[in-house]
């Protein structure tokens, strides 16, 4: 452990967070205070917390992207926050869901930088990294989650040591569906996809109707982006409508089904609090949508700014030092990456259900 003290009974940890999971790569550093029985005081604070987005041409390699740029990053990290390798207290990684080489690429330089500084290595489930990072600057206690995001759609709540799933995507998550849609109209990807469909659809005046895929508490998006592939494209060559209001049309419907399935679960737990988050998670227009759920429902909702919502390195590096703080610990062997990394599948030993 490096030296660091705030005041006489105080000791602060400071961590390296590393996010690669997909075409954002980040470098976050986190500082927590611990009181001398070791537990958290106060906020955390933020040293440092950088970004590069890969915008991704067709056919490219996004893991190449990331091993190009994630030791400058860190360099341009450690130089911001004031802080050199000695003031790390332990190094933070994805381990997944993710895509398997970049995740790859980042978790190799984290295993190097835990050998070279002789530092504590912790894996994170990058869902988890969302959640924990939401709760810390919203400060929301225990939420229904919407996690929104380019690989992940989810509905989630605490229990017993476990982030557990209530509603899911069937097939693809709500991001990939933005994403591909943004193709067919060719919509650029700078500065991305979903943000571009987002500014396109406030231009939106007419109403397309959609299939609607509600299962239960899971949701799909398959059929309403092959629908509207086809006979929403047929009816945009008719003029009979925009691709603004094909934009409008498909955030609202499948930002519908979402507030649908969330609200079900804010039920069935009996939660007053919404916590949205994901790269998704910044769609103004769906956080409007799930606030008037809530507001209706006697509730609040709390959703972050990019800095945060968008895939970034703090986020890991707060939820890898809450693991390290309640003394989870991993071996080099166990510090390999997993494309599937489910989020129930991680134990939570920082909460407890008091």
């Amino acid at each position: 452990m490096s030296d660091n003290t705030v005041g006489k009974s105080l000791r602060r940890l400071v961590a390296l967070g590393l996010e690669g999971s997909a075409n954002k790569l980040g470098v976050g550093i986190i500082a927590h205070d611990l009181s001398a029985s070791g537990q958290k005081t106060g906020s955390a604070t933020v040293l440092a917390n950088i970004r590069r987005t890969y915008i991704t041409p067709p056919g490219q390699d996004t893991a190449k992207h990331h091993r190009q740029n994630i030791l400058p990053l860190i360099e341009e990290a450690l130089t911001s926050s004031g802080l050199t390798p000695a003031h790390i207290d332990v190094i933070c990684f994805t381990k997944g869901p993710g895509m398997g080489s970049p995740l790859v690429s980042v978790a190799v330089v984290a295993r190097t930088l835990s050998l070279l500084w002789n530092k504590p290595i912790v894996c994170v489930n990058h869902c988890i990294g969302h959640i924990e990072m939401g709760r810390e600057i919203t400060g929301a206690t225990n939420p229904v989650v919407l996690y929104v995001s380019g690989g992940n759609t989810q509905v989630i709540a605490y229990s017993k040591n476990r982030y557990r799933i209530f509603g899911e995507t069937l097939d693809i998550a709500v991001g990939n569906c933005l994403d591909r849609f943004a193709r067919v109209v060719n919509l650029p990807n700078d500065p991305s996809p979903g943000y571009n469909i987002e500014q396109a659809a406030k231009g939106g005046n007419k109403y397309i109707e959609l299939p609607y895929a509600v299962k239960g508490m899971d949701v799909s998006f398959s059929g309403i982006l092959s629908y509207i592939e086809t006979i929403g494209m047929d009816v945009l060559k008719k003029g009979e409508c925009s691709v603004e209001d094909l934009c409008f049309s498909l955030q609202e419907t499948i930002f519908a089904m979402l507030v649908e399935i969330t609200e079900r679960a804010m039920a069935h737990i009996g939660s007053t609090e919404v916590l949205v988050v994901g790269g998704v998670g910044c769609n103004v227009r769906l956080q409007e949508m799930i606030s008037i759920m809530a507001h209706e429902r006697g509730g609040q909702v709390f959703a972050t700014d990019e800095r945060f919502c968008i895939d970034n390195g703090i986020m890991i590096a707060h939820a890898g030092l809450l693991s390290h703080v309640a003394g989870q610990e991993y071996t080099l062997n166990q510090t390999t990456c997993t494309q599937r990394f489910r989020t129930d599948a991680v134990y939570v030993a920082w909460r407890s259900d008091e």
